[in-house]
């Protein structure tokens, strides 16, 4: 699975880079962290029946292992008491989170890389036999089994956001994949619109620019050193698609008939208790 290789090999051949889809219309108060990337709030948004998402209460990023000792103040202010990690646990492993004594940790991965295929996938990358459109059928093949294949670590995950009463922080590695589709269900369960949904999304785009085209160009001006390397790899690694979450709805709706079957009978969340998650996040 390439998903999480995210890594940055600095090595490709000289080309153009192409056009990410940035998200339109940022209604979060930026909130900086020292060496913590993607990191937001969501909130200030209406959903379909007029309700606007209180802010603060739900906080995504990528992981938090370089995060300072003199940024934990911030989380503190922040309100944030408890930190949700969805990586697994190799990657928790070589890059742990760097929290306040005081933060309640927890970690649901509804992905393991049991056959290591992190690292031959990387070996593949490195030697050109992965190119972008492998890179693209990867990363939708990734989409389309996360929210199906493992649904009772899914449900432990959104029944941990939304059943806790205080600020919640939950991160993947760079913030983007798994996090986003967490926030897409989320935000599907409180009745807010596609458009809406998606634009969130794709903000972690306009988050990690600076970060992601940093990385590109010092790629394509160290080539040399992997010349088989096809940059249009690196690129689907480190920008998030539409088409990405196209692929994520669209097997919940091949599985379970619709995502309002799939949050009742998957997420166990009756109408009833949606409704009570509307009225506790929105106002």
């Amino acid at each position: 699975m390439l998903l999480m290789l995210s890594f940055c090999v600095f090595s490709c051949k000289t080309q153009d880079f192409t056009q990410p889809q940035y998200g339109r219309n940022e209604t979060q108060n930026t909130v900086t962290i020292k060496k913590v990337y993607n990191f937001r709030t969501i909130g200030s948004i209406k959903n379909v029946e007029g309700r606007t998402l209180i802010e603060g209460k739900f906080y995504r990023s990528g992981h938090l292992h370089k995060l300072k000792t003199g940024s934990f103040k911030e989380l503190e202010s922040l309100g944030i008491k408890e930190v949700i990690d969805l990586r697994n646990s190799k990657e928790i492993a070589e890059k742990p989170d760097h929290l306040p004594a005081d933060i309640v940790y927890k970690k649901y991965s509804a992905f393991e890389d049991e056959g290591d295929q992190l690292s031959q996938a990387k070996k593949l990358v490195l030697k050109g036999k992965v190119n972008g459109s492998d890179a693209d059928k990867r990363m939708i093949d990734f989409y389309r089994e996360y929210v199906t294949e493992n649904p009772e670590v899914i449900r432990k995950i959104i029944t941990e956001i939304l059943e806790s009463d205080q600020p919640v922080l939950y991160h993947c590695t760079a913030g983007k994949d798994r996090t986003g589709i967490t926030t897409a269900l989320i935000l599907t369960i409180l009745k807010f619109d596609k458009a809406t949904i998606y634009n969130d999304y794709l903000l972690s785009n306009n988050y990690r620019k600076k970060l992601v085209l940093k990385r590109l160009k010092l790629a394509d001006n160290l080539h040399f050193l992997y010349p088989k390397m096809d940059v249009r790899v690196l690129e689907k690694l480190s920008w998030v698609e539409a088409s990405y979450l196209d692929a994520a709805f669209g097997e919940i709706n091949k599985k379970y008939g619709s995502i309002d079957t799939y949050i009742q009978q998957v997420l166990e969340i009756t109408e009833d208790k949606r409704e009570e998650y509307v009225k506790k996040f929105t106002n």
